[in-house]
């Protein structure tokens, strides 16, 4: 037994750190006397101290000794050409023994992608022949070339991943968000699905994910609703969360809450989707839990955006707009896919003024995300609050035409036909064919109730919000109520509805300000009462357009070092 069977065999015990010594001792030892060890003795121990480089996190520095090895590889292969041509037998079984040159490819692949230099890491996978790539590299390249946008080459690799391993899940979810038709991937699972026991509900789970990345949010449910219901299948956390997402994409708030919590429950140290979890609290006005969320996900991990997405959306909530935009960088930092990240920081952006740096954010949110409305939302908010009707028009009708026309569709292209005073009558009645569609669409109720305002129709307001709330409690519908009373001097009830405002949400500005105004005036005059249900628009992000605040300063430096210009 030599050196070097040591080196492999701590390595294989994962003694990492002393591999990385005694390997860099023998190299050493090596360079100073080339004949000490072979070509394929020095090949591997190169391997071996990357790997132990690898370990420690060190990347950029393991893709370096990754190359080196890859370099000694040729002087081997070479010399194995000599050895084969005069009958070396040993040389062919050494050989077989040495560390896999596709797997050292792998790993500087996968160095590459942490240091985030994708185009070098489709560069090294691209190298390796389509026959020798095995399922984890073909699962890889097909991430890469759809976070690069190369859409045709993804959806080969995913399918050559299922070729192989018929029950990639990711995989299959990965050829669904790329248009590929739920039947076509289903056809190519079917032979496992008839020869395996008890997998008959996989057919169903790729119906509801293709529901899903098609944008059919209501048959979604249903479908995920039905498997969640299988005794086999019930309370799995996966699907609870796909379940809670989807409510949220439909704009069903208080499910998507229920069904978050119930995820939650089952797994306390869960992670996947407590962003959007935290952003609904948040939303809500419920701030402390919001910020016992973001700490308790902390202490699982600060290596996933999740817990500083939370944490950011507890500072926008707070109004502290350069906090928020600063955690969100750092969660975009941690994963440049994470849709909820972009959107807290292009939201906190547009709050504090940087409309385009915003639209830049939500535009990219809507490449990753293009059946979530809220994304549109926001880069529609944009185009509005830079006078760009014309582009947030555009923008809306696009979205209806596409998506069909359900509730939330109709809600956005009312929105903009609001601010335009030769379209408020078509936004009437795009705004009652939602409410015709979904009575307690809440974002659809704020909207139909400002434009009652502008009429002065109080009387209607009034019982629009009152039929409104018969079925839930909201705090922005609770202040508006107040403030239509306000409007028909009934002031007790109002200032009833304002403290139940207040109660749902402590830190909403618009109640106290109307409950103080209330105080402060025995007689209000009536005049038309200004309405403000920006907190419903959007990605449903509140809060005013000012510019700064007093942590601006503060942060500066953190937004530099997180790229934010």
């Amino acid at each position: 037994m030599n050196a070097i069977d040591h080196v492999r065999d701590m390595a294989a015990a994962g003694l990492h750190s002393n591999v990385r010594i005694l390997s860099s001792l023998l190299l050493t030892m090596s360079n100073n006397n080339p004949e000490l060890f072979s070509p394929a003795q020095k090949y591997q121990l190169l391997v071996y101290h990357a790997d132990a480089i690898f370990h420690d996190k060190e990347y950029r520095n393991a893709a370096c000794k990754y190359s080196m090895a890859l370099q000694q590889k040729k002087v081997l292969s070479k010399t194995s050409k000599v050895r084969t041509s005069t009958g070396g037998a040993a040389s062919n079984i050494q050989a077989q023994s040495l560390p896999s040159e596709i797997e050292v490819k792998y790993k500087i692949a996968e160095c590459y992608t942490i240091l985030k230099l994708d185009k070098d890491a489709i560069a090294v996978l691209d190298g390796i022949p389509s026959r020798q790539r095995t399922p984890k590299i073909n699962m890889m390249l097909a991430n890469l070339y759809r976070k690069a946008g190369q859409e045709r080459s993804a959806v080969t690799s995913y399918k050559e991943v299922l070729r192989q391993c018929p029950l990639a899940l990711d995989a299959i979810i990965g050829l669904l968000s790329l248009s590929v038709k739920g039947a076509e991937v289903a056809s190519m699972t079917m032979d496992v699905i008839q020869s395996i026991p008890n997998l008959d509900w996989l057919s169903v789970w790729i119906k509801a994910y293709a529901f899903i990345h098609a944008g059919d949010n209501q048959r979604a449910i249903n479908t995920i609703c039905s498997l969640e219901k299988k005794s086999l299948l019930r309370d799995n956390v996966d699907l609870l969360v796909s379940l809670a997402d989807v409510y949220f994409r439909a704009g069903d708030t208080k499910n998507a809450i229920l069904k978050f919590e119930q995820a939650q429950m089952l797994d306390p140290y869960l992670i996947k989707g407590m962003d959007v979890y935290g952003y609904l609290m948040a939303r809500e006005g419920h701030l402390e839990d919001v910020e016992v969320l973001g700490g308790r996900l902390f202490n699982i991990s600060d290596q996933h955006a999740e817990p500083w997405v939370i944490s950011g959306c507890h500072s926008f909530y707070s109004k502290r707009y350069s906090r928020a935009l600063y955690l969100g960088a750092k969660a975009i930092q941690l994963n440049s896919n994470s849709v909820q990240a972009l959107l807290l920081k292009g939201a906190a952006l547009r709050n504090m003024g940087r409309v385009q740096e915003a639209i830049i954010h939500f535009r990219e949110a809507m490449r990753l995300a293009p059946c979530r409305l809220d994304c549109y939302e926001g880069l529609i908010d944009c185009y509005l609050a830079s006078n760009g009707i014309r582009e947030a028009m555009g923008m809306a009708n696009n979205i209806y035409k596409t998506l069909g026309a359900n509730a939330q569709t109709l809600t956005i292209l009312a929105t903009v036909c609001l601010e335009d005073p030769v379209t408020q009558e078509k936004a009437k009645t795009l705004l009652d064919k939602a409410l015709a569609q979904r009575p307690d669409y809440t974002k659809a109720v704020v909207k139909k109730a400002e434009l009652l305002s502008r009429e002065q129709k109080y009387e209607e307001g009034i019982a629009l919000l009152r039929n409104a709330l018969a079925n839930q409690s909201d705090c922005v519908l609770h202040r508006m109520l107040g403030d239509f009373l306000v409007a028909v001097n009934d002031y007790q009830e109002a200032m009833d509805q304002y403290s139940i405002a207040l109660s749902l949400d402590p830190n909403d500005q618009k109640s106290l300000e109307g409950m103080q105004k209330m105080e402060k005036e025995e007689s209000p005059t009536d005049a038309t009462v200004e309405l403000d249900g920006d907190d419903m628009e959007g990605s449903g992000e509140d809060g005013d357009l000012e510019g700064s605040d007093s942590e601006a300063a503060q942060w500066a430096d953190q937004e530099q070092w997180f790229g934010m210009q």
